[in-house]
């Protein structure tokens, strides 16, 4: 059965938006709730049954490092395969993942099921994203990748809220843990089915197979991001994303390590002030959302960037108070609206063509997520030595990554969508299959 890709009519692009944006839904909360549930399964005194610090830092790791290897293959297998093959793929891998620690916390169960949430999380990323920009269209696609990205924000809120309400019940309220994110993971893969394929790649993949010479056809090959035409914006966001991200992750991954073992506060108590970063997320994508398709975004970017590397000084001037590290986590969520996470995405979609779009996406998050890994196996070991330090040095990582950010677009760079859609397509009114 064939249509022509010009009459072809896909889902509403915001239903897309919400559907494949639960994969930042799933992998913000997962990211943060899996190191809460790790703190629950702490031992606190010697002899005590549980992990000690440098068990709680390697999980974290092998967290971090899945992600990265998942992202890595989602990426080129998703331009490769097709986008929803690869995302129904993964959501069952997180599934089974998230499943296993609820029926044992054996450290190697915790390995291998944290490790298959990680590679799903990774991998499902990359495709999910394509899947949101090739349905939308210019006049909105900045803003449903946005809205996409503030699921991110209701993920970290679960996390929060469960933390909240099981934070004392040690390795059974772990359990939970795992057990809610299993659950939604199915959930999301139930919502997924009603995902079709990419029109645009469909058609991008008929114009290969046929020897039609355009952008979106482009092959997947991460030599491709080596030329001169994508160099610089492959470059950049490599840079950028793995040094902002490694800084994040600190106060994101950490952050109730931190209250627990540096300020001796509660995880209940520490979680019940940070629920107050959901409004600040809210806040910030929502004004980001007004701004983010125009010419605005980037002294958006600026000033979100200043403010994030400013409150990660905060609790080092303040002694690592309480009070110092909830305002700081929550104000880092809001400036991190406008300079993190989604201008990421948005820059990475408008700069790499349909084949290369998924694989730009996985490479810039598995780089990222491998240096993060290599920096969460040893953050506990050295919150407890040094805080400060710790806490200079990654404010020092972010104002190095959002200023090579800044560096590489600060002008007006190539819009791989407008390319596409300026083409004259003739393929587009030839026909392309329903289904992949």
């Amino acid at each position: 059965m064939f249509a022509t890709h010009s009459a072809r009519r896909g889902p509403n692009a915001w239903w897309v938006g919400f559907v494949c944006g639960m994969a930042t839904f799933v992998d913000a909360g997962a990211t943060t709730a899996i190191p809460i549930a790790l703190v629950m399964l702490q031992s606190f005194a010697p002899g005590q049954p549980g992990l000690d610090a440098s068990a709680v830092g390697a999980l974290t790791g092998v967290l971090t490092a899945g992600v990265a290897i998942g992202s890595l293959l989602g990426g080129v297998l998703g331009d490769r395969w097709g986008r929803r093959t690869v995302f129904l793929a993964t959501l069952s891998l997180i599934t089974i993942g998230a499943a296993l620690p609820v029926l044992s916390s054996a450290l190697p169960v915790l390995v291998i099921g944290i490790a298959l949430v990680g590679i799903g999380v990774g991998a499902d990323l990359p495709v999910a994203l394509a899947t949101i920009s090739e349905a939308a269209q210019a006049r909105n696609r900045g803003k449903i990748l946005v809205f996409s990205n503030l699921l991110g924000g209701f993920g970290i809120l679960l996390a929060v809220l469960l933390a909240i309400n099981v934070g004392a019940m040690g390795p059974a309220g772990a359990a939970i843990i795992f057990a809610t994110f299993a659950g939604i993971a199915l959930v999301v893969l139930l919502l997924r089915l009603t995902i079709p394929e990419s029109a645009t790649w469909l058609a991008a993949r008929d114009e290969r197979r046929r020897g039609v010479a355009t952008v979106r056809a482009t092959r997947a090959q991460l030599g491709e991001f080596v030329g001169p035409v994508y160099r610089r914006p492959f470059l950049t966001l490599i840079g950028y994303y793995a040094l902002a991200a490694m800084s994040v992750s600190v106060a994101g991954s950490f952050g109730t390590f931190v209250a627990v073992n540096v300020s001796h506060s509660t995880i209940a108590e520490y979680n019940s002030w940070t629920i107050l970063a959901m409004p600040a997320a809210v806040v910030g994508a929502l004004w980001f959302m007004t701004v983010v398709d125009t010419k605005l975004r980037m002294i958006y970017y600026v000033v979100g960037a200043i403010g994030v590397v400013i409150m990660n000084l905060l609790p080092v001037v303040m002694n690592f108070s309480l009070p110092s590290v909830i305002i700081a986590t929550v104000a880092t969520v809001f400036f991190g609206a406008f300079c993190f996470e989604t201008i990421m995405k948005v820059w990475t979609q408008e700069s790499f063509p349909t084949m290369l779009r998924a694989t730009a996406q996985g490479a810039i998050y598995a780089v990222s997520r491998f240096a993060t890994a290599a920096l969460n196996i040893v953050t506990p070991t050295l919150l407890l030595l040094n805080p400060s330090l710790m806490y200079v040095g990654v404010s020092l990582l972010a104002a190095a990554g959002f200023l090579i950010g800044w560096l590489g677009f600060r002008r007006r760079t190539t819009n791989s969508f407008e390319e596409e859609d300026s083409l004259v397509d003739a393929s587009d009114e030839r026909p392309v299959p329903l289904s992949a």
